[in-house]
């Protein structure tokens, strides 16, 4: 039996802020503390009234943080070395794990490395591929050795797919392993398929819902999602098409301006969300800077039919032709010439759909969160071993 832990988690990403990795670490944070374990979360200040929490198993702590430039609805962490020295050092955890690499992540680590506690590291974002989508195309060869850097100074990297522990591995990052990401199959089922939320849409069950859910902004390749859209339309005989784009970001007001037709629901939540997902019939994502995609496996445990590239966890979790219709990596027309194909046929749409819905149902969060512990377990029981070794 192993014994109960006591996990510092350091982020600059947390619920109620909408994105793959705040989803992610809040989830296993909950499924951890339900295990037992003891887990103090280190988190930039959100909101005005944002302040010091404890719960079970578990406490919030709050720190200074700033908007970032061109992400306006999320924060980054200050610099906190000092103080969180002086708290490990009055209260020390098993282990350090640092989710993101911003200036609070990079704190952690220096912290934890003083103090000799074992850490480990998520690589979730590819920030070094979004420079360029924000006129910062000089930065991304900086950010990389950034990156790089600090993932070499913990003691395990976790990435979500062994796609990306290759690609890692090969730019020269250190012990990295693989724990993979799990969706909530009760939620997102195609049981939330709501007729009135079609109707809303101006659409009949005859007629085809195409669905884009994430970030409305540049790095998400959204303008692709309009003119595959566009060429669907002009080439499917199916009776109606309707566009709709669930999230928000900086192109949400142009997109919304140049596309009267497109329908916005803006921010999306909970069962909401899964009534949005499970209300559509196709699902394009045409993201080519995803470490995962989360809304992969949203998509596929509400039944949708997928257009997407094949890599991260569309390469991971379908068979392209059988689950889904996954385009060369970043090659727009394979993946224009899919999405047409799909909108051209019923049939296509529902067996695609259905053999998705099927491949999900080992993708459980229970299932994530296990993988998560072991390698807590295995680097702290790793005295005289690979800090990343699975046995414990």
């Amino acid at each position: 039996m192993q014994k109960l832990l006591r996990i510092a988690v350091v982020t600059e990403t947390y619920p109620p802020e909408i994105n793959g990795v705040a989803k992610t670490i809040s989830t296993m944070v909950q499924n951890l503390r339900s295990r037992g374990h003891f887990l103090q979360v280190f988190r930039p200040k959100q909101r005005v009234h944002d302040c010091h929490e404890t719960q079970i198993n578990g406490e919030d702590v709050i720190l200074p943080g700033l908007k970032i430039p061109v992400y306006r609805d999320l924060n980054i962490g200050l610099p906190s070395t000092r103080f969180l020295l002086r708290s490990w050092k009055s209260n020390p955890p098993d282990l350090v794990h640092v989710v993101t690499e911003g200036p609070l992540g990079w704190s952690a680590v220096r912290a934890a490395k003083k103090l000799g506690l074992p850490i480990i590291s998520d690589f979730h974002t590819n920030f070094h591929s979004y420079s360029r989508y924000y006129r910062l195309g000089i930065l991304q060869n900086v950010l990389e050795k950034y990156l790089c850097s600090l993932h070499n100074r913990t003691d395990c990297t976790l990435a979500p797919t062994q796609e990306l522990k290759n690609t890692l591995t090969a730019k020269g990052y250190k012990k990295v392993e693989v724990v993979g990401r799990g969706v909530d199959t009760k939620l997102f089922s195609p049981s939330q398929r709501d007729t009135s939320l079609r109707k809303s849409w101006g659409l009949t069950e005859k007629d085809i819902a195409v669905l884009y859910a994430g970030r409305i902004a540049p790095e998400k390749n959204i303008h692709l999602v309009i003119e595959a859209f566009q060429h669907m339309s002009m080439s499917t005989r199916a009776p109606n098409l309707r566009l709709i784009l669930v999230g928000d970001g900086p192109l949400r007001k142009r997109l919304e301006d140049n596309h009267p037709g497109v329908i916005f629901t803006g921010m999306q939540r909970g069962a909401a969300l899964a009534q949005h997902y499970a209300s559509a019939d196709i699902f394009l994502f045409p993201s080519i800077t995803e470490t995962f995609g989360i809304v992969i496996l949203e998509a596929m445990a509400s039944g949708l039919a997928i257009v997407a590239f094949n890599y991260a966890a569309a390469r991971q979790y379908l068979k392209n032709g059988d689950s889904a219709l996954l385009a060369s990596f970043n090659d727009d027309k394979d993946f224009i010439k899919n999405a047409c194909s799909m909108a051209g046929s019923s049939n296509t749409i529902r067996k695609l759909g259905g053999q998705a819905h099927a491949s999900v149902k080992t993708c459980t969060w229970e299932n994530v969160t296990s993988q998560l512990e072991n390698r807590y377990f295995s680097l702290v029981n790793s005295e005289g071993k690979s800090p990343c070794s699975t046995t414990h």
